[in-house]
């Protein structure tokens, strides 16, 4: 373990094998540091936070804030981290509100400069996620999607697998798997072919989800009619299946976000 004099690290906090603490680093009492983990200049690590091994956290970035919400009464909550994240300068990513919550993220994740993680998100597994992106409060980024810079996302908004948010965006509803979205607000544009094939998703499970895009945003039928129209005619691939469940979820939801509450 390499650690700077400069650094402050809490007695109570627990630090695997070959970890690096750079400079002016903070760890709070019970913080958990995973095996290979690179953590700093300048970093703030507070308590409640668990790191998976190797994550890498740069310069200025704090983890593990208190919830930015009227409702959090300083209950304990966690942040918890997976393994092998980068989290690049000025990140910011905050506790839940709840008590024993967690704002979670996976593992593989790509979080730039500046964006900000709010209190009981839910990020999968490999997302890419640009600079000064906002995810409010309980917002649920699934595996592999890419969240464009400078993008606002609402708080309970739901983005799917492998779905794609062109930058500047405004992202007031749920964005289903594997389309692309952009606009203020965001409008769907378009079947993430690059993402899909990225990820192993055939050349002919690609026609089909452009198949649904088309029913869906293109035609003359609504949500509902367009989902039966898609179980009825087009392959129930994987991807169909999971589409229209998560479409579904959402029109049940609350102006469109399937986690908000009514």
């Amino acid at each position: 373990m390499r650690v700077h004099p400069t650094a402050i690290i809490d007695p109570q906090a627990r630090l695997g094998a070959d970890v690096e603490v750079k400079a002016f680093t903070i760890i709070e009492a019970g913080v958990q540091i995973g095996d290979d983990c690179v953590l700093g200049p300048h970093a703030v690590i507070r308590s409640g936070t668990i790191l998976g091994a190797g994550t890498q956290v740069h310069t200025g970035a704090i983890l593990g804030e208190p919830p930015q919400d009227a409702k959090y009464a300083g209950e304990p909550t966690l942040l918890t981290v997976g393994e092998k994240n980068v989290i690049r300068e000025y990140v910011t990513i905050h506790r839940a509100t709840g008590e024993e919550a967690t704002t979670s993220i996976g593992n593989g994740n790509m979080l730039m400069a500046y964006s900000h993680v709010g209190h009981n998100c839910e990020i999968g597994n490999g997302t890419m996620i640009a600079n000064s992106v906002g995810l409010s409060g309980h917002c649920v980024i699934e595996d592999f999607a890419v969240i464009g810079g400078l993008v606002g996302i609402h708080q309970f908004v739901t983005v799917g697998t492998m779905a794609m948010v062109g930058g500047m965006s405004r992202v007031v509803r749920d964005v289903p798997p594997y389309l692309t979205a952009e606009g203020n607000p965001t409008k769907m544009r378009g079947v993430n072919v690059r993402g899909l094939a990225r990820h192993g998703v055939s050349e002919a499970d690609r026609a089909e989800l452009k198949k649904a895009y088309r029913l869906l945003y293109r035609s003359e039928y609504n949500i509902s009619g367009a989902l039966e129209v898609i179980e009825r005619d087009l392959r129930a691939t994987a991807e169909i299946t999971y589409l229209a469940e998560f479409l579904r979820r959402m029109d049940a939801g609350y102006v469109g976000r399937q986690r908000n509450p009514h």
